[in-house]
């Protein structure tokens, strides 16, 4: 990394995510262009959550993992929000517990924001635990691809499992962001709707690439629901009405059931044992 490139850091809120904290860390350690610091805020896990990232500091000390402990208050919005203060980066990542970054992820990042007018950016996934993996990530593109276009460029939004900000945009709104004590949004459609007030750019960067789990799936239909409407209540919390913007919420809801079929089938599959010749 050069002393004119900006530095990167990597920001995971953690809440009881024993399971997949390790895998995380170990993709965020393993990039092309390694990372400024890699911050884990625990927000009063009751499993070993801690510990795992403490571990992670022994096996990898030459790696700039940080534990930091939010304890104040339960929550995603507050721990991001503690993260994302605490950050030294000139870029702030932001990525999920359940993220598995691709090896290039920081380095286009920062090539995200070799445009001096991106204030923000944000890129596809691709879901690790679900069948077809790599025509799910060129779907999931055309889909975020399509949204922005039905908003007429003027909305982007911002997707929590891989997205980044410029320090100076987060430092504009950091004060302005909802707190969202009923926990009834989209944390990430509120930040993008604020940087939106302020007319600072988002861009979407396809080769910026995380995977995640798709566990989201596993939620009953009325889950899912509440979970899809988070959208509506978000637009109304910023009086926002434009129909275009109703677009994620269609999309969500029309895959559900066919994306829930192919996660049965692929947890099927994989869980079966291997049959050996003779037996």
């Amino acid at each position: 990394m050069t002393d004119t490139e900006p530095r990167v850091s990597i920001v995971i809120p953690a809440y009881n995510e024993e399971s997949v904290i390790r895998q995380c860390l170990i993709a965020a350690v393993y990039q092309s262009v390694p990372a400024h610091e890699i911050i884990v805020v625990d927000n009063m896990s009751k499993d070993r959550t801690a510990s795992i990232v403490t571990q992670m500091q022994q096996e990898y000390p030459e790696s700039p993992i940080i534990l930091l402990r939010q304890d104040r208050e339960q929550g995603l919005i507050p721990t991001r929000n503690f993260g994302l203060d605490n950050a030294t980066g000139d870029i702030l990542g932001r990525i999920d517990a359940d993220s598995v970054v691709e090896p290039d992820w920081v380095e286009q990042v920062q090539k995200a924001f070799e445009d001096l007018s991106t204030s923000a950016a944000t890129g596809p996934v691709v879901y690790y635990d679900m069948p077809m993996r790599r025509f799910g990530l060129k779907a999931d593109d055309k889909m975020r691809q399509l949204m922005l276009k039905l908003a007429k460029h003027q909305y982007h939004f911002l997707f929590g499992s891989n997205m980044a900000l410029r320090r100076s945009a987060w430092e504009t709104i950091r004060s302005e962001t909802c707190r969202d004590e009923r926990d009834e949004m989209h944390e990430d459609i509120d930040l993008s709707l604020h940087l939106a007030d302020h007319d600072l750019k988002v861009q979407y960067w396809p080769q910026m690439v995380s995977g995640m789990s798709a566990r989201r799936l596993e939620d009953s239909p009325r889950d899912y629901r509440y979970y899809v409407t988070r959208f509506d209540r978000t637009y109304k919390a910023h009086n926002v009405k434009k129909m275009a913007l109703k677009a994620p919420m269609v999309v969500f809801f029309s895959v559900y059931f066919p994306a829930k079929l192919l996660r049965a089938i692929h947890t099927v599959n994989t869980s079966q044992p291997v049959r050996r010749g003779g037996q």
